[in-house]
């Protein structure tokens, strides 16, 4: 009995090294090579290969994959891939094969990306299916990844963006050709987001669909943490350093056809400004030209809708830094309260409602309200704004860069009522001056005497203006006419009248007029 058992198994080790020596390991390297022939920019190494006869099925062990452009480190580890007959496509007559990743891990920083995106060959032309087919004579019907693992690092001192237990599936990928808009093959996603967050995707795709698979599936994002997106938001010059997001949605994606439609967006605690840098250009003025150039690029399109029902912002401050004037100043927003209702690209979608509500600098309580109306060749809304009482101590920044003053004491309010309607606009901007102290001996003891001299008769100005009775300053700006544009969009008249009536109300002469606002001078009273 022992001779016997002794001889099953030499057998069973012959056999095994048999299939290393004469099977694996040669097909190991046949494998591999086909592999990297089909590949442009990457390289795979496979350490091990097995070979399983019954069940014909192969794995493949300790496999990584590198960018030849920046080899040191992996940018995939993938400790199994197991390939094998879909036996139970077998019963329809169909001969295909099973793959299924098993924990890898997909590692990515800046310059491996920047290197992608110099890159002339597109993501198509990298040769990726081709790989595939290759490790497996069968074409891939049903695809697992388990317990995956993604990282993103930039540069600087930045958190790395981490998915984590990241589990997909995708079932009946080779179905029999579809119609269009139908999506036959069942897919699934779920995983960790940074910290505390959850991502949960489940939807139905078309693989086969030409040039590009298509997809239509709910999303479902939850405790999202914003400030790890804060390295990739900066190269854009906006500075994203607290808030959390959870949103549905369903997102449709085909050659014809792009939807995404969000019943709505809640973000808490976000903290995050816009950072002007360019001396030449106004900090208002910029961000309404790149939000117009979105605006436009997107708006009505035929083949992408993007519909959000509500966004609604909890607790925020929102502001706008800027790094251009001397000194620097940053305005902001706190406690802030925003919510828009039905935000569309599409005109059909009717009219969209914004409020907000906050304190303006961190002390003046701050109301803005905008309808806007898509109807029309030309922009058409309504836009109220009160701020009442803001600190003007806090905004001495502010005057320093605009008008080479600051004060010791006063409070700031701003009253506007604007309405535009096809190519018309008429409104008023209203600031009010209450309690104004221009000069302080503590507080400019340290400054020249032709400085202290200026203060001292900025502040006998404000005494001339002065409502006796109220000890307030208050001058209106009407505005009112045609639009020199009628074409701009609503986001760029309202900054521009913003830069306009405000800072012309507030600091006399430091800013031209533009396209943006109407025609002639707003009239002061």
């Amino acid at each position: 009995m022992l001779i016997a058992l002794a001889l099953v198994a030499a057998l069973a080790a012959g056999a095994t090294l048999y299939a290393v020596l004469f099977i694996d390991e040669p097909l190991r390297l046949r494998t591999e090579a086909n592999i990297n022939a089909a590949l442009k920019g990457y390289t795979v190494r496979i350490s091990r290969l097995e070979f399983h006869p019954i069940g014909f099925s192969i794995d493949l062990k300790d496999s990584v994959i590198v960018q030849d452009a920046h080899p040191d480190r992996p940018i995939a580890e993938i400790p199994t891939l197991t390939a094998s007959v879909n036996w139970l496509a077998l019963l329809s007559g169909r001969v295909v094969a099973d793959f299924e990743f098993d924990r890898p891990k997909i590692y990515i920083d800046l310059n491996q990306t920047r290197s992608e995106l110099r890159d002339q060959v597109s993501l198509k032309e990298r040769g990726w299916q081709e790989a595939l087919q290759a490790i497996y004579p069968l074409k891939i019907n049903q695809f697992r990844l388990v317990n995956g693992e993604l990282t993103y690092v930039d540069d600087g001192p930045y958190r790395p963006l981490q998915l984590r237990g990241v589990n997909f599936r995708a079932r009946n990928i080779r179905n029999i050709r579809s119609q269009p808009g139908q999506y036959p093959s069942d897919i699934h996603l779920d995983g960790r987001v940074f910290e505390n967050g959850e991502v949960a995707l489940d939807g139905h795709a078309d693989f086969l669909a030409v040039p590009h698979v298509s997809f239509k599936a709910d999303l479902d994002l939850r405790r999202i943490e914003l400030d790890y997106f804060r390295p990739i938001i900066e190269r854009y010059q906006f500075s994203l350093r607290k808030g959390v997001a959870n949103a549905k949605g369903t997102i449709e994606y085909a050659q014809q056809r792009k939807i995404v439609a969000v019943p709505k967006i809640q973000i808490d605690g976000l903290v995050g400004d816009y950072i002007h840098a360019q001396s030449t250009v106004s900090p208002t003025a910029e961000i309404a030209k790149k939000t117009d150039g979105l605006i436009r690029e997107h708006a009505n399109s035929q083949t992408l809708e993007v519909r959000v029902d509500e966004i609604d912002i909890v607790d925020g401050e929102l502001g706008v830094i800027n790094r251009a004037s001397q000194p620097g100043y940053r305005v902001f927003l706190g406690n802030a309260r925003v919510n828009v209702k039905n935000l569309s690209n599409q005109n059909k979608d009717g009219v969209a409602v914004g409020t907000a509500t906050g304190r303006f600098m961190g002390s003046g309580p701050t109301k803005i309200a905008l309808v806007s109306r898509p109807t029309g060749k030309s922009p058409n809304f309504d836009l109220r704004l009160a701020i009442d009482q803001a600190e003007m101590k806090d905004m001495n920044r502010l005057f320093l860069a605009y008008g080479n003053f600051d004060v010791a004491a006063g409070q700031f309010s701003l009253y506007s009522e604007i309405t535009v309607r096809d190519g018309m606009i008429d409104g008023y901007v209203k600031p009010l001056f209450r309690n104004v102290s221009v000069y302080d001996a503590k507080q400019d003891q340290e400054k020249s005497l032709p400085r202290r001299l200026y203060e001292r008769f900025l502040g006998g100005m404000s005494w001339i203006l002065e409502n006796r009775a109220r000890e307030e300053v208050a001058t209106t700006t009407r505005i009112s006419g045609q639009l020199a544009e009628p074409q701009t969009s609503t986001f760029e008249i309202v900054v521009g009248l913003i830069r306009n009536a405000f800072f012309q109300a507030v600091l006399p002469g430091l800013e031209k007029t533009d396209a943006a606002e109407p025609k002639g001078k707003p009239q002061s009273s």
